[in-house]
């Protein structure tokens, strides 16, 4: 099969599009004819050497999203899904290749009106921010939230769930095309927030009369950190899901006291495996009806073929798209 392969340490340079044998499914396992496939930045991470692939996951191909057609099925697999169904969903790697082997409790069937090219957009960035927002942030409706970096795939799905869950909405980015996108698209953004220019902290206390938002999540972290002491409310929750501006900060642990914050990390990827099911089936029951129903969507970048590989992560390098970029094999 054909499969991104990294070659060795470095940036998008280093990946090269190759034949490697194609997988067969064990015990539980499905087999996914992959017809496209988001790509993250930890594909890129993962290239410069600085995020290895967990235990059982390939080394060297990156990939930790897929869409396409069931096309095997493992010993063990006891249904419900059958060869041809159209599938979507996470792995630990593997998943930027035309074949990928998955426990069948984390494929999900894909919604009739998306194609393989939407439905690759919305395992990693739905999953995570599902996850964040329900699981970790224990999120309830009429609650502010704060999002950090909209722009991004994790950031404007979680825009959108959180308006699902019925929250009031505040996104930040760098970026005021960025901003103006996601008003355009109807996301659900009700304040938007040019952190170049403007003060997070400052809109928040202004727009909320200084009692702050009930929730954070951040993608950035670092410089952001003391901001988000500031801007959430008493006993408020701030998730940390990404590392974009850096992953070394200082805070005031007496904000952190004096308002009972509740500070979490998260990660998807580092899992076990029967924590990456339940994440999966939380979404499966939730986020793909809103989407077989149009209330939330998969936010496209821009698309690539597999030949392409190396712009595809030049893109995602850049920051300077909105959504998500996918590869199509």
């Amino acid at each position: 099969m054909k499969a991104i392969v990294i070659t060795g340490v470095g940036g998008p340079e280093v990946l090269e599009l190759q034949d490697v044998p194609t997988p067969e499914p064990q015990g539980d396992q499905i087999r996914v004819r992959v017809r496209a496939a988001g790509v993250n930045r930890a594909d890129l991470m993962q290239a410069m050497g600085g995020y290895p692939a967990p235990k059982g996951a390939p080394t060297d191909i990156p990939g930790l999203e897929y869409a396409g057609e069931v096309d095997a099925l493992g010993p063990n697999v006891a249904g419900p899904l059958q060869v041809g169904d159209r599938v979507f969903g996470i792995v630990s790697g593997g998943g930027l290749a035309e074949w990928v082997v998955t426990p069948e409790r984390m494929a999900v069937r894909i919604p009739e009106q998306l194609d393989f090219v939407q439905a690759a957009a919305v395992p990693e960035v739905f999953l995570t921010a599902h996850d964040a927002l329900d699981a970790r942030a224990e999120v309830r409706s009429g609650e502010r939230v704060l999002i950090h970096a909209i722009g991004g795939g994790v950031g404007s799905a979680a825009v959108q769930i959180a308006r699902a869950m019925g929250c009031q909405v505040f996104g930040t980015t760098r970026t005021p095309a960025k901003l103006e996108k996601a008003f355009s698209m109807g996301l659900g953004l009700d304040v938007g927030i040019d952190v170049g220019s403007e003060s997070f902290v400052e809109v928040i206390n202004t727009s909320t009369r200084g009692e702050g938002v009930h929730v954070v999540i951040d993608h950035v972290g670092g410089p952001l950190t003391a901001g988000n002491m500031e801007a959430v409310a008493t006993r408020g929750r701030i998730v940390q899901v990404g590392l974009l501006g850096g992953s070394v900060t200082t805070i005031d642990l007496r904000i952190l006291m004096a308002k009972r914050i509740t500070l979490v990390g998260t990660t998807l990827r580092a899992r076990p495996v029967e924590e990456k099911i339940a994440a999966t089936q939380a979404f499966a029951a939730r986020v793909v009806p809103w989407l077989e129903r149009g209330v939330v969507q998969p936010i496209l970048d821009r698309v690539y073929p597999a030949e392409s590989a190396k712009e595809a992560l030049e893109r995602v390098k850049s920051n300077l798209g909105f959504g998500k970029v996918v590869l199509t094999f």
